[in-house]
């Protein structure tokens, strides 16, 4: 059984839904199907969400009847037959009555969460009506009752496992479970989410529970590229990625994918494959568990880096200073992306600048503190092993022409991180293709790989 996942554009509209309801049907084989909210729709409900913090609730209530008029338009749409129709604008309706009930009571992070959640249980409604329109064995698992965190936010490996095995033995008649992406319960029976990932981590959680043939991933571009296309001509659909290659790729820029949502998949050794449901018989990109050797993949960067330089005397043969200084970073949850240490100081960037002055301000009392901002990371990402002679020099000597702030390369054996300006990326970015990826040698495209 494969687990496929469709986002918000892939069933943005009644006719994207229809295309989707073909693509997940016309093989006859059984398939859990994870779907997003309808373009658009959550961030409706955020702003709904806003205006009911502020008690403003008037404009809530504007938001929500023109969200409504919406879905009573995509329904008309969407069905053939006035019996469904008639059922699915009923459930339309009661969706949006229950929205309105929350202008009438106090409104927490509790209250917005429920609200939040309302998109994907829409969407999912709508898609089991129309496949069931179309005499599909289809049913809705209802992600709520099968994924749950637990008491530090984590998925709850063990509770998804059984609970998703178990709904889906119990419908076993059925070809297409279709359920939520992006939702779930807390370890107190809250309506919450699963923040990073989304709905790729659902469906890589799923995957990983039952065991799955694969997991793919549909978007609307043709899997990860070799380099941002918005900056760079001639780029490339990578084929295949290692799991690791993927995640580096992800965390440093490559937005197809959130870094932590594939680790389920990781370990459970379940294939991902990246596919566009505007092109369904492109091949995309494949991440699995192998790793081809001597091959460089692809580029990514990561914009809105700060670069925090500490440099104290006192640091020569200073037991406890790094410990001293990553503390202050944990203090304020902020993560750390490179390091660069020397005897007398040490460099670190961040992309979260929302306690930049506490965190500048504490590490003043052990050095000179500088600040450099609009910064950019560039990472290449493949098989960086250090027995690979001469693959550091490729990348280095690319950049031969650009200020480079910091490098990083040893702390994984799949990435070499520069941080440069964000006035140099677009230059960074194509001076690594032309040497990278239209190079003769040892070093292939990605789309050989």
């Amino acid at each position: 059984m494969k687990v496929l996942k469709f986002g918000g554009t892939s069933v943005g509209s009644a006719q994207r839904m229809k295309d989707v309801a073909q693509l997940i049907s016309a093989d006859g084989q059984r398939k859990v199907v994870v779907l997003s909210a309808m373009s658009g729709t959550t961030n409706s409900l955020v702003e709904i969400s806003d205006y009911l913090y502020k008690k403003n609730v008037e404009a809530a209530g504007n938001v929500i009847n023109q969200l409504e008029l919406k879905y009573h338009q995509h329904v008309e749409e969407l069905y053939q037959t006035d019996e469904w129709r008639e059922r699915t604008d009923k459930f339309i309706t009661e969706e949006f009555q229950y929205l309105r009930t929350f202008t009438k009571t106090l409104f927490t992070t509790f209250e917005e969460k429920v609200i939040l959640a309302q998109g994907e249980i829409i969407s999912t409604n709508m898609m089991t009506n129309y496949l069931q329109e179309q005499g599909i064995k289809a049913v809705l698992l209802s992600a709520l009752d099968m994924v749950r965190t637990d008491k530090n936010a984590e998925p709850d490996l063990s509770y998804i496992r059984d609970h998703a095995v178990a709904l889906i033995e119990a419908e076993a008649d059925n070809d297409l479970y279709i359920t939520q992406g992006f939702i779930c319960r807390n370890a107190y029976g809250e309506v919450d989410n699963l923040q990073r990932g989304g709905s790729d981590y659902t469906a890589c959680l799923l995957g990983a529970a039952i065991n799955a043939e694969e997991i793919q991933i549909w978007t609307d571009i043709d899997g990860m590229h070799n380099n941002d296309p918005r900056y760079v001509e001639g780029t490339e659909p990578v084929r295949q990625l290692y799991f690791e290659e993927a995640a580096e790729l992800a965390y440093f820029g490559a937005k197809i994918l959130h870094p932590t949502c594939i680790q389920p998949a990781k370990f459970a050794n379940v294939p991902v494959r990246l596919l566009n449901t505007m092109d369904p018989t492109a091949p995309g990109t494949i991440i699995n568990n192998h790793i081809h050797r001597g091959t460089i993949k692809a580029v990514a960067a990561k914009d809105n880096i700060v670069c925090i330089g500490i440099q104290s005397s006192r640091m020569l043969l200073a037991h406890g200073f790094l410990r001293k200084v990553f503390e202050i970073f944990e203090s304020y949850k902020t993560s750390i992306d490179m390091i660069c240490t020397s005897e007398v100081g040490v460099s670190v960037t961040i992309d979260n600048m929302s306690h930049l002055k506490d965190i500048t301000d504490e590490l003043r009392k052990y050095g000179t503190v500088t600040v450099q901002d609009h910064m950019c990371i560039v990472c290449v990402v493949g098989d960086l092993n250090s027995q690979n002679v001469g693959f550091e020099t490729l990348a280095t000597d690319a950049l031969k022409q650009i200020p480079v702030r910091m490098i990083s390369y040893g702390g994984s054996a799949h990435n070499i991180s520069f941080l440069v300006n964000e006035a140099d990326k677009k230059r960074t970015l194509q001076a690594l293709q032309s040497t990278l990826f239209v190079y003769d040698g040892h070093v292939r495209r990605s789309s050989q790989s």
